[in-house]
């Protein structure tokens, strides 16, 4: 064990964070996926005009579970903490993830990884979410390798504060964690943290997009890739997102996977791209993935 991890692992033991991770139920039962979840940024272009009317739409296509975004300043999609958890408690789709900006940059806005994490905490608990992710770097916190070191340090010391008020707490990736900088992959860094406190949402478009095997870093980091984000990969020029189904993911296979992973949840998202609209979209995978014998 490298020293590092072992002074983690002790700080974390006598802290009671690694007694502290919550309850997780899964989305499956006997090998077999009982429950879906979308991430709710794939529909963000309705979902502020009428949330209540997104969400019965998706639950009516068959979804079961949430990821949000827009978190921060005691809101979520806009809106007060209470009033979004009433809405979302009448569409009987549970959150499981919130996706929670670092909060970097000139103005400081409470309730994000840098500034009040607490907050957020209390007001992902609230909202009977299970997990919190750092979602995206900007260009500006990614600039070069003593900024992912940095950004290592930030996550563990999240991660232990989210596991000592019973969350989970995960670093979602894209492409560029992947590419070489300074001699280092930056991704290595950010594993370098402790499992413990801080697990992985493979992105596995992104993870694809970027040439990399996702079934490598699942059997690497076993158990500890507890979050998915499911969107298929089309070989069109740059690569575009696209339906499942639609594109050359062999989603058969990855789910095969699903225990050594870790998953916990998984999340139909697609950011752009949509063969029809957005609602559709998330409705074709939906009905692509409830086809396969997984």
């Amino acid at each position: 064990m490298k020293r590092r991890d072992f002074i983690q692992k002790a700080s974390l033991a006598s802290a009671g964070v690694m007694a502290a991770s919550p309850l997780l139920s899964h989305p499956f039962d006997d090998g077999v996926i009982k429950t879906f979840g979308f991430q709710v940024y794939t529909v963000r272009d309705v979902i502020y005009q009428d949330m209540a009317g997104t969400l019965k739409t998706l639950k009516k296509a068959g979804y079961d579970h949430v990821e949000l975004f827009d978190f921060q300043d005691g809101k979520i999609l806009g809106k007060p903490i209470q009033e979004a958890k009433a809405i979302l408690k009448k569409s009987k789709i549970d959150v499981k993830s919130i996706h929670i900006p670092t909060g970097s940059g000139g103005k400081k806005i409470s309730g994000t990884i840098n500034h009040e994490f607490q907050r957020a905490i209390d007001d992902a608990k609230e909202l009977g979410a299970e997990y919190l992710v750092c979602p995206y770097l900007n260009t500006s916190e990614r600039e070069n390798i003593d900024q992912y070191k940095k950004l290592a340090e930030l996550l563990q010391k999240s991660g232990e504060m989210c596991a000592r008020s019973g969350l989970g707490f995960a670093y979602h990736n894209h492409e560029f964690e992947f590419q070489e900088m300074e001699g280092q992959i930056p991704f290595d860094i950010i594993l370098d943290t402790d499992p413990s406190a801080v697990q992985i949402e493979l992105d596995i478009y992104w993870t694809r997009f970027a040439e990399q095997n996702p079934l490598k870093i699942f059997k690497e980091n076993s158990g500890r890739v507890a979050l998915w984000h499911v969107k298929d990969l089309s070989l069109d020029e740059g690569k575009p997102m696209t339906e499942l189904g639609n594109g050359i993911i062999d989603w058969k296979q990855i789910f095969k996977h699903k225990e050594e992973s870790g998953m916990k949840y998984f999340f139909i998202e697609q950011d752009r791209n949509f063969a029809n609209n957005s609602l559709d979209s998330l409705a074709t995978s939906l009905k692509y993935l409830k086809k396969l014998n997984y």
